[in-house]
């Protein structure tokens, strides 16, 4: 019963839009009948604060003379004292319509308001020889309503991280600009040390400042005799020899 309720206040609702949107009787003003209606699934006009809303506005030309459509605008009101609350953008259009012809324009607006009931009201301007004229497309009460919210709604956390960074950003400018940073001290780099060696151990010493030629052990090599001796020593049999040579020097 209510379903049936609501489609019957819809039709009423419609036929008013139809009947304030034909000519108001001007004999010099073309017959242009426009009306405007919410998307499907938008039946009961919903306008969500902070969302774009879109409304399908239909031109029909019944005139014998050709019309040019200027924009489509509009504006809300409060519902009791019909104040004006705030100006719709307009959309601009310059479009041609021909004798006969229709059109079916989309109109987009925007909502900032207090959840609550406004009155929106739209309307279309065109020019017939150098002449304006507006015709009222739309006029009725609307809800205001809020999005809903989700937990992973991307944009409200692209939002947050955003504005996260940006004040992290600004907080940690304000401590390296307000905030005395210590002052770093140079070390010293240890250099090699140059001079005398020094034992590392109990009869021990460092290598690596000895040169080559004296760490070379010599190798040891066997006499006539079968003893092993260093390369440094000379042996007996060597002696003997090179004494025979200088007593026949001598003779």
């Amino acid at each position: 019963m209510r379903f049936q309720y609501l489609l019957g206040y819809g039709a009423v609702l419609a036929l008013c839009q139809l009947v304030s949107a034909s000519p108001l009787g001007n004999p010099d003003e073309p017959e242009v009948v426009v009306f405007a209606e919410f998307p499907e699934d938008n039946a009961f006009g919903h306008v969500v604060n902070g969302q774009r809303n879109d409304i399908f506005v239909t031109v029909e030309n019944k005139s014998d003379r050709n019309v040019t459509l200027q924009n489509i605008a509009g504006s809300l009101h409060h519902t009791d004292t019909n104040k004006l609350v705030k100006n719709t953008t307009a959309s601009t259009y310059k479009l041609p319509l021909l004798e006969g012809a229709k059109l079916k324009l989309p109109y987009s607006f925007y909502s900032e308001f207090k959840p609550g009931d406004l009155r929106l009201n739209l309307w279309v301007e065109h020019e017939t020889d150098g002449e304006k004229y507006r015709v009222v497309a739309y006029d009725s009460i609307i809800k205001i309503v809020e999005p809903e919210g989700s937990f992973f709604d991307i944009k409200m956390w692209i939002t947050y991280a955003i504005v996260l960074g940006l004040l992290g950003g600004a907080g940690y400018f304000s401590y390296l600009t307000f905030v005395p940073q210590p002052k770093k001290r140079k070390v010293p780099t240890p250099s090699a040390p140059v001079g005398t060696v020094t034992a590392t151990g109990a009869g021990g010493y460092q290598e690596e400042w000895i040169p080559e030629h004296h760490l070379k052990k010599p190798k040891a090599r066997k006499t006539k005799s079968g003893a092993v001796t260093s390369g440094d020593e000379t042996s007996g049999a060597e002696l003997s020899a090179a004494e025979g040579r200088k007593r026949k020097g001598k003779k």
